[in-house]
């Protein structure tokens, strides 16, 4: 399997950014795994500004498949005193595949508290637990996982899930990385088997400053509001080790079936 850091260690620099190959291990079908492409323009996002604050929301469109030689270059569009937003792209010889804007804000003083999330209280996976990963062609092999199967509603996934290799990785693009790891929620609809599906937007919003975890461990949850007409709607959530609550997304996915 091939580590994140070692793609971005082989980049070749260019105006705005860098070119890179997509590693076969890294594709779902036709294109880059929505989680890499996202790790990759963050990269350089972070790298197109100096003591940029922390990420705290990312709009994402998924506009066309990736793989191979690709570039992703960013660029800033505006920074204010407590807010920078950066837009970055990733084009390969099919034309443009990626494009989402990063905004990165430091905490401010403010009046107003509320907090509505709920920490969660499952354990990560045990030292001895029997983990799974997926095939070695396939973007799965990349990670490790541990389902969560009880209580779940029928449109609904509770997963697990760490990188194999996440040395020297920047934890907010290691974040980034794993946040998109669960299969679509409307799979549940067939029974959890595969079906043709593409991620056609994604919105992330981070609740914490740079959120950290122990061991590389995320609890990644999705749950789907509506599934009519090949158009899926699902919010997603994810805890770190400790349970706090990280990430609050939602994704819109087409489905083929």
């Amino acid at each position: 399997m091939t580590a994140i850091a070692d793609i971005l260690a082989a980049a070749t620099p260019v105006e705005g950014g860098f070119r890179v190959v997509i590693p076969a291990d890294w594709l779902q079908g036709r294109t880059a795994y929505g989680g890499l492409s996202s790790a990759l323009a963050l990269h350089a996002a972070k790298a197109s500004d100096t003591d940029l604050p922390p990420l705290r929301s990312a709009l994402i469109a998924f506009v066309g498949p990736l793989s191979g030689e690709v570039t992703v270059t960013a660029q800033r569009l505006r920074r204010g005193r407590n807010a920078a937003f950066v837009e970055a792209t990733i084009v390969s010889d099919a034309g443009l595949g990626y494009r989402a804007t990063f905004v990165f804000m430091s905490d401010v003083p403010s009046q107003f508290a509320h907090d509505t999330t709920v920490p969660n209280d499952m354990p990560p996976p045990a030292a001895d637990a029997k983990l799974y990963t997926g095939p070695a062609e396939f973007f799965t092999g990349n990670f490790n996982f541990l389902d969560v199967k009880e209580g779940l509603h029928a449109t609904e996934w509770l997963r697990w899930g760490r990188l194999r290799e996440r040395e020297g990785l920047d934890p907010e693009t290691a974040l980034i990385a794993v946040a998109d790891a669960l299969p679509p929620a409307a799979l549940k609809l067939n029974g959890g088997k595969p079906a043709p599906v593409s991620s056609l937007t994604w919105i992330v919003n981070v609740l914490t400053p740079r959120p950290e975890t122990r061991d590389g461990w995320w609890l990644l949850h999705a749950t789907t509001d509506r599934a009519v007409g090949g158009y899926s709607s699902q919010r997603m959530t994810i805890s770190n080790a400790d349970g706090v609550p990280v990430v609050d997304a939602m994704q819109g996915v087409a489905v083929f079936a």
